[in-house]
């Protein structure tokens, strides 16, 4: 398999057989450093990471992969590049392309890191758009795979807003991959029809089964994988916040939820998570709202079943992945 000199922009542009390779690479990497191998194979490349949205897994990932293939990141915070703002998204690709051997992209819309793709001459990687988060869908599918041995026929049920990156992204990732999708919200939170209709044409090639539902006790039933993500984004207003709330409680992932899944059935979640009030936002969640929790209660996301932790690692084994295929 050849990935070489290939861009990391959305799951859509891979075939299932490069997504499987991927997943495959990235576990063969996870042993590796689980055991000590050093595998250093890219020294002297140099590679730019520009975050004009903050993260605390995608930078850990990026940055600790970088170190253990030998490769040297830079990190552009927002406030550490003009991209967008005095130089364009066109020049910023085509400076940095000549000094790296490799960009990361975390930020706003999908055409911004394609953009840069375009002229930056050298592999761009998608690190969250709001369109489409596909590093996290890889990471997801090795973790599924590790607790089920495969992917296809895994039914996955995702609770809540499924309109941007996650639903989106887990849609297509399920679609390649001949697995069972289901977003269960109510209809003005599904994915645009524009990409279930695409997601319906790969699903026919694949076996995948593709559901919308806005009955969360229906959806769950025989579910493999129940997937939440925030409801809402940092920034948006108060508005925003008591609308969505209203709109999406009745998703809330909690113990009961879960009950109508299968008996080995895992909880997910990309991460942060609004499961108590020791951050500051969940404070002035409850001080407005007088909640405790959003998409998901602390006795589910600390069950047994949750396994956010090893989903959180496996961002890191999956970067390294698509940076050494792609390198």
């Amino acid at each position: 398999m050849n990935l070489k000199g290939k861009n990391f922009l959305k799951l859509l542009d891979f075939t299932p057989e490069e997504i499987a390779y991927l997943i495959d690479l990235a576990a063969d990497y996870k042993a590796k450093k689980k055991a000590g191998v050093e595998h250093k194979q890219f020294s002297g490349k140099n590679i730019a990471l520009i975050f004009e949205k903050t993260s605390t897994r995608t930078r850990c990932a990026f940055e600790v992969a970088a170190a253990d293939l030998g490769m040297h990141p830079v990190y552009l915070d927002p406030t550490g590049s003009q991209i967008g703002k005095k130089e364009s998204i066109a020049d910023t690709a085509r400076v940095l392309g000549r000094m790296f051997d490799g960009i990361e992209y975390r930020g706003f819309g999908q055409e911004i890191v394609e953009e840069l793709a375009k002229y930056a001459g050298v592999p761009v990687w998608n690190g969250l758009t709001n369109e489409f988060h596909p590093t996290q869908i890889l990471a997801d599918f090795l973790t599924i795979k590790e607790q089920f041995q495969k992917l296809k026929g895994i039914k996955l049920v995702y609770m809540g807003d499924a309109r941007y990156n996650m639903g989106n992204s887990l849609m297509v990732g399920c679609a390649k991959m001949g697995m069972h999708f289901v977003a269960c919200a109510p209809k003005e939170f599904w994915p645009s029809e524009a990409l279930i209709n695409e997601c319906n044409q790969i699903a026919k090639q694949t076996g995948a089964v593709l559901e919308f539902n806005e009955n969360p006790a229906e959806a769950a039933l025989g579910a493999d994988v129940i997937y939440t993500d925030v409801w809402v984004s940092m920034g948006e207003p108060d508005s925003v916040w008591e609308e969505r709330i209203k709109k999406l409680m009745p998703y809330q992932v909690n113990t009961k939820l879960l009950s109508y899944a299968k008996e080995t059935a895992v909880f997910m979640h990309c991460l942060p998570a609004f499961h108590d009030l020791n951050t500051t936002i969940g404070k002035e969640i409850y001080e407005k709202f007088g909640i405790d929790c959003m998409e998901v209660t602390n006795e589910a996301f600390e069950s047994k079943q949750s396994i956010v932790f090893e989903e959180a690692e496996n961002r890191m084994h999956t970067i390294k992945a698509v940076m050494a295929a792609t390198l």
